[in-house]
C-alpha cells in the first residue's frame, strides 16, 4: 500500500481526482443526486464534495487489491462512496477545484480500471462559520478488471 497525505483547498466546497488527460467534462455532473452524495462523476474523474470551502485533509491510499471496509468503531466515518476511475494516461491529478492544475499532485498508476472508495468522516465536527473543523476525507484505489456501478455504502444523515 502506497498513501498519501495532501491539504488541498477545498474552493467550491470540492476536490478533483482525475486521469491527468481526463476526456470527461464536468460542468454538467453535479446532479441533485450527486450533491446528496457529496460526489460528481464523469469520464475519468470524480469530484469530492466536502463540507467546508476551506483547506482539508485529503489521504490517497492505493492497494494492490481491495482493502476491507474500515470499521467505524469511534464512529467517525459519516459517509462511503465507491465508483470507478479510467486511466488512461498513466498518471492522476488530484487538485482543489481552483487550484492551478500544472502544479496539482500527481501519482503514476498503470492504465486500466480502478475502483476508488471514498470515506468522509467527521462531517459535523464543524465550528459554526464553517471555516474550522475536524472533516477529513480518505479516498482508496484499488485496479480491478471491471467497470461496477457507483454505490454508496453509507449515507450522511445531514445529506
Amino acid at each position: 500500500m502506497t498513501e498519501y497525505n495532501l491539504n488541498l483547498f477545498a474552493d467550491y466546497f470540492q476536490f478533483y481526482l482525475q486521469d491527468e488527460e481526463m476526456p470527461g467534462d464536468l460542468s454538467n455532473a453535479w446532479t441533485e443526486q450527486a450533491f446528496k452524495m457529496l460526489l460528481a462523476i464523469t469520464e475519468g474523474a470524480f469530484v469530492v464534495g466536502t463540507v467546508r470551502n476551506m483547506t482539508v485533509p485529503v489521504n490517497i491510499k492505493i492497494f494492490e487489491a481491495e482493502p476491507e471496509v474500515l470499521l467505524n468503531e469511534s464512529n467517525i466515518i459519516d459517509q462511503i462512496n465507491e465508483c470507478d476511475l479510467e486511466v488512461t494516461s498513466g498518471k492522476i491529478v488530484i487538485a482543489g477545484c481552483t487550484e492551478y492544475f500544472e502544479e496539482a499532485k500527481r501519482i503514476e498508476l498503470s492504465n486500466g480500471i480502478y475502483r476508488a472508495r471514498i470515506y468522509y468522516g467527521n462531517l459535523d465536527n464543524l465550528s459554526k462559520n464553517g471555516l474550522e473543523g475536524e472533516d477529513f476525507y480518505e479516498v482508496h484505489l484499488w485496479k480491478t478488471d471491471r467497470k461496477s456501478d457507483l454505490v454508496t455504502l453509507k449515507q450522511w444523515a445531514n445529506a
